[in-house]
C-alpha cells in the first residue's frame, strides 16, 4: 500500500470546487511495480496524517505547484515572487507534506520523492531551494521543458555506488525536465547523488552513514513516471521502491 500525495487544483470537474488532482501516470507506475496507490486526504490534521502513514507501507511524494519560498528564505525579492505558482489552497499542501515527511521519518517508512516532493524533502530539513533557476542561475540549462514532458532533454551524472546508480545500472542518465525551482545544496541528512551539468541536484539520498534511518529514500528532480515506457531503468525506480515497501512489511512481521 503506497500513500500518494496529490496536487490541489482550483476547479475540479464536479461543481468546479477546489479539488485534489493526481496524474494517472503515478498510479500506473506504482501499480505496474506491484504496489497499490492510495491518495492522501487533503487535511492538515497531524493525527489523521500520522494514521494514514501508519496504515501504508510507503509514501510517494509527487510533483506539482511551487513550494512557497518563504518556507526556506526570509527575504525573497519581489521579482522572484512573481514567478512562483503556489498551491491554490493557500499553502496547505506545503504544510501537509511537511507533516507527512515528519511522519515518514518518525515511522521509518520507505519514501520516493519526485520533483516537488524531492524539493520538499530538502525544505523539511531546513534546506534552501533555487526559487527561480532562470533568474538566480544565469547560464543554467533550460530545466522548464514543459513542451517535452515525455522526452529526455538533458543528461545527469550519477554518483558511483549510489542507490540511484545501482537501480538504473548506469553512470549517466537521460532525464525529462519540467521545473523552475531546484536544490543546489542538500540539507543534512542528505547527499546529492545525481547532478546536471549546471550543478542542479537531480537525485538525492540519505548519507551512507545515515542510510539506516529509513528502509528506502530516493528523491529525483525528474519525472520517472512519465518515462517508464521508454526504458527498464525508469521502471526499476518504482520496482525497487515497492520492493523496499514489501521488505519493510516482512521485517515488521
Amino acid at each position: 500500500m503506497i500513500l500518494v500525495s496529490p496536487s490541489i487544483e482550483k476547479s475540479g470537474v464536479e461543481f468546479h470546487d477546489l479539488s485534489t488532482s493526481l496524474s494517472l501516470r503515478y498510479e500506473e507506475a506504482v501499480l505496474a511495480a506491484g504496489g497499490i496507490p492510495l491518495v492522501a486526504p487533503a487535511t492538515m490534521d497531524p493525527k489523521i496524517l500520522a494514521e494514514c502513514v501508519a496504515r501504508v507501507d510507503g509514501v510517494l511524494l509527487t510533483g506539482g505547484d511551487d513550494i512557497n519560498p518563504r518556507l526556506y528564505e526570509n527575504d525573497v525579492p519581489e521579482k522572484i515572487l512573481k514567478t512562483i505558482e503556489e498551491t491554490p489552497d493557500g499553502g496547505q499542501r506545503d504544510m501537509r507534506e511537511l507533516i507527512l515527511i515528519g511522519e515518514i521519518f518518525n515511522q521509518r517508512k520507505p519514501v520516493l520523492a519526485i520533483c516537488r516532493g524531492h524539493q520538499m524533502l530538502n525544505v523539511a530539513f531546513g534546506g534552501q531551494l533555487v526559487a527561480d533557476i532562470g533568474q538566480q542561475m544565469p547560464g543554467a540549462l533550460n530545466h522548464r521543458r514543459m513542451d517535452k514532458p515525455l522526452e529526455l532533454v538533458h543528461e545527469v551524472t550519477l554518483t558511483d555506488g549510489s542507490l540511484v546508480s545501482k537501480i538504473c545500472e548506469t553512470s549517466v542518465l537521460g532525464v525529462n525536465s519540467t521545473h523552475h525551482q531546484a536544490i543546489l545544496r542538500p540539507a543534512d541528512p542528505f547527499v546529492a547523488t545525481a547532478l546536471s551539468l549546471d550543478g542542479i541536484v537531480e537525485a538525492m539520498e540519505l548519507k551512507p552513514e545515515l542510510a539506516r534511518l529509513l528502509p528506502f529514500l530516493l528523491g529525483v528532480q525528474f519525472h520517472p513516471e512519465r518515462l517508464v515506457h521508454q526504458h527498464t531503468r525508469y521502471r526499476a525506480i518504482f520496482e525497487k521502491f515497492v520492493e523496499a515497501c514489501g521488505t519493510n512489511i516482512k521485517k515488521k512481521t
